[in-house]
Parts: structure tokens; C-alpha cells; sequence
């Protein structure tokens, strides 16, 4: 890097023009001058507006000071940045989750799809033919790192936002944040500064079960010694259903008391040795009413070759009473679990129909309302960091009248 001292200029450039009309418009730019401190170049930036321009100056000044300067040619662009972040995330997390990485990721790199409906969008990433009425809009994949802004990524958001919904304009933005905070560790670069103060996706609450409606199903589960392990367990274990469909009798250590959940099963019941994230490995404590299910269960469990294995596998062809079923013991796919096992025991004990993640959110908020401390409801469920637990999962399973009655017992005399 070049011994001379750093000048960098900010100016204001007006130009004039006149329009069909006749009618004469300024056109205001502002520009940042200065040599590039490795090649001597001259090189000049153009802004808009003067807060980005100055926001581009302090940015540069203080990259030149700490010696993290990177020249744009040597700057890599967004879209290697994000390939970057895919390429670390293989094999560490499922391959269901990598494919939602990508896809969000799609969105950054761009180009996008823009006046089209979702189907039209289906097709365009199947074909690459762009739909009769839509277009396709630059997003932020050509852009070198280094020129990246706050309001590029503003802007980026906004328009997220207006075509393809709050929702995954939120996951691509986080997911921007990961590849650039990556590339900034990996490279030396400065990422941006990420915009505050944008439009938040709808938070959708999940529907779970109050106590008393798990208790029925809890007590319709232990009176269905062929399907009721299958449901008692997540409300019991606070599971994922990849991590419930995945478990083997080895994980389930009954000296130690607890269950070791070490892989997740895909949709289609291929494993994986990886959980969704690295907290995902853990190990889960055994409740006395827990224990008694699995012991029970595993007397009677399908078994591959005489020998137990899956602690939740298929059951196998029925066959005439009192032959037992046979070819039971192998994957069973999570779209037969919520269908012959899930759906039928709720229906049995009379409450509405939750999603079997539902069972997840309640064993969670359940814990939470008992006073367990989230730190350790964080590590029982495999969460990295205990704001995920209160931000996303845990949800009154009282009335208010419980708050009533604390506030009284706080207060009394």
C-alpha cells in the first residue's frame, strides 16, 4: 500500500438538461475522489445521495486506516459471497434446509422475476422462460462487496418485499448477513452497514395445544400400545419430527436417562449424521411418564432382523388377526406418520388438528410456563442461542388469569 497520505474529496456535481418539453431539470451527484492507495489510481464513486456518498467515504477512510482496504478489481462480487456461504453450509447442515438456503439465495443473486404470480416464478426457475407480462430486475449478485450499501440493501428489501412477500424478503436479508459477515471474516471486507427500521414480516403464531388437550392425548396415546408412542413422544421430547422419524434405539440411553439426537430424516427418509444446526446435537432428559412409553414401546417395536433399530419405523403390512404384521421395522415416511399415526390419535382424543411440529412449540412454551430457565429450555431443545426460544417459540399456554393471580402473590402483605 502506497506511503502517502490518503486524500479523499466529497463534491457536489450539478448537471443540467434539458427535456423534450423544453423544460431545464439539474441532475445532483456527489462524488468521491481519491487514488487508490494500492495502484495509485485515480478512481471516482457516484452517489445519489450525499449521506451515501459520505456513508462510502467514512467507510473507505477507516478500511485504508486499519490496513483492510481491498481494491475494486480485487473485491469480490455478492453473488461469490453468497456462493462462498453455500459451499461452508454443505454437508453441515440437511439437505432440505441447503435447499431453502439456496432458494433464498436465489433471491439475492437475482435476477429476479418481477409482475409475475407465484406459479409464473415456479416456472421461470424450471425453464428460465420469462412469462408474457413480466420482466426480470437486477438484484445485488453482479455488485462488488466493496461498493455494497446500506440503501442498496434497502432497496434490495423493499422490492423483496413487494413481489414475493415479507417473509422471504426477511430470510434473504439475514441470509445476505451471514454471506457477507463470512466473506468479512474470510477476506478482510468491510461488509456494510445492515438497514434498520424495515418492514417486518407478519410474526404467524402457531396453533398448539392447551395442557389439557395434550393430556387427553396423552391418555389416548398410553391406551394405543401400536400408534401411541408415536404421538405421545414429541409432546413428551419437545422433538423435531426429522429428529423424531430419525431416532434409533442406540441413541436412547435408558442407564443415563436421557436421548441422544445425533441425525435428521429427510421427506423422502433419507438420513443425514448432520441436525438442523450445530446445537441440534443434544442430549434430551427423560421424563418418568417419557421412560415408561419407550420402555413399553420397545418390548413390541418392529425390528430389522430380529434385532431393535428404528425407534419410530414403519409397522409393516396387516395381516389377518392373529398373525402378526409383517415387513414392519424400516423407514417410515413422515407423510405416513401424520396420516396413520399423527391424525389418528388426535381425532381419537377429540382435540383439533396441530401440525406434529405443533407439539415442538408446546413442550417448549410449557417448560417456559413452569419456570423452567430458558438458557436450559435453549439447550433441551437445540436451540443455538436462548433468544430463539423467546422469539420464536414460546407462546401463552394459559389465561390471563395465572398473571392475575402472580401479581396478587407478589404483592401480598
Amino acid at each position: 500500500m502506497s506511503s502517502k497520505p490518503f486524500n479523499i474529496s466529497l463534491t457536489k456535481r450539478d448537471r443540467k438538461r434539458k427535456l423534450r418539453s423544453g423544460e431545464v431539470v439539474v441532475n445532483t451527484r456527489w462524488v468521491l475522489n481519491y487514488s487508490d492507495p494500492k495502484s495509485g489510481q485515480r478512481t471516482q464513486l457516484f452517489f445519489v445521495r450525499q449521506k451515501d456518498a459520505i456513508a462510502k467515504r467514512n467507510e473507505i477512510q477507516a478500511a485504508v486506516e486499519t490496513r483492510a482496504y481491498v481494491p475494486d478489481r480485487d473485491a469480490i462480487t455478492v453473488a461469490d459471497a453468497v456462493a462462498r456461504w453455500l459451499e461452508g453450509r454443505r454437508g453441515d447442515v440437511k439437505g432440505r434446509t441447503l435447499l431453502e438456503y439456496e432458494k433464498g439465495a436465489r433471491y439475492i443473486t437475482g435476477p429476479l422475476l418481477v409482475s409475475a404470480t407465484p406459479a409464473q416464478r415456479r416456472a421461470f426457475t424450471e425453464t428460465g422462460l420469462v412469462p408474457e407480462g413480466a420482466s426480470l430486475a437486477p438484484m445485488l449478485g453482479p455488485m462488488k462487496v466493496n461498493r455494497l450499501g446500506t440503501g442498496d440493501i434497502r432497496a434490495f428489501h423493499k422490492l423483496l418485499v413487494s413481489e414475493v412477500g415479507a417473509s422471504s424478503a426477511a430470510r434473504a436479508k439475514k441470509y445476505l448477513g451471514s454471506a457477507l459477515s463470512l466473506a468479512a471474516e474470510d477476506l478482510g471486507i468491510r461488509p456494510p452497514t445492515m438497514p434498520t427500521r424495515l418492514k417486518a414480516a407478519p410474526r404467524v403464531r402457531k396453533a398448539i395445544l392447551t395442557p389439557a388437550q395434550i393430556a387427553a392425548v396423552l391418555t389416548a396415546a398410553e391406551a394405543d400400545p401400536e400408534r401411541g408412542a408415536y404421538v405421545a413422544f414429541p409432546f413428551l421430547a419437545g422433538t423435531r419430527p426429522s429428529e423424531q422419524l430419525a431416532l434409533l434405539w442406540e441413541d436412547v440411553d435408558f442407564e443415563r436417562n436421557v436421548i441422544r439426537i445425533r441425525r435428521m430424516q429427510e421427506m423422502d427418509g433419507r438420513q443425514c449424521d448432520v441436525t438442523k444446526t450445530d446445537a441440534g446435537r443434544r442430549d434430551i432428559p427423560m421424563s418418568v411418564r417419557l421412560r415408561a412409553v419407550l420402555v413399553s414401546w420397545r418390548e413390541i417395536c418392529p425390528r430389522r432382523e430380529g434385532e431393535p433399530h428404528r425407534v419410530f419405523p414403519g409397522l409393516g403390512k396387516r395381516q389377518a388377526w392373529p398373525l402378526p404384521r409383517v415387513g414392519g421395522g424400516g423407514i417410515l415416511l413422515y407423510a405416513n406418520f401424520r396420516t396413520r399415526m399423527w391424525a389418528l390419535l388426535l381425532k381419537r382424543a377429540g382435540v383439533p388438528y396441530v401440525t406434529p411440529h405443533s407439539a415442538r412449540h408446546a413442550f417448549i412454551s410449557i417448560l417456559q410456563a413452569e419456570g423452567i430457565e430458558v438458557g436450559l429450555v435453549a439447550q433441551i431443545a437445540g436451540h443455538k442461542s436462548p433468544a430463539v426460544t423467546l422469539s420464536h417459540y414460546t407462546q401463552a399456554v394459559r389465561g390471563g388469569e395465572a398473571a392475575s393471580i402472580a401479581i396478587d402473590r407478589a404483592f401480598a402483605a
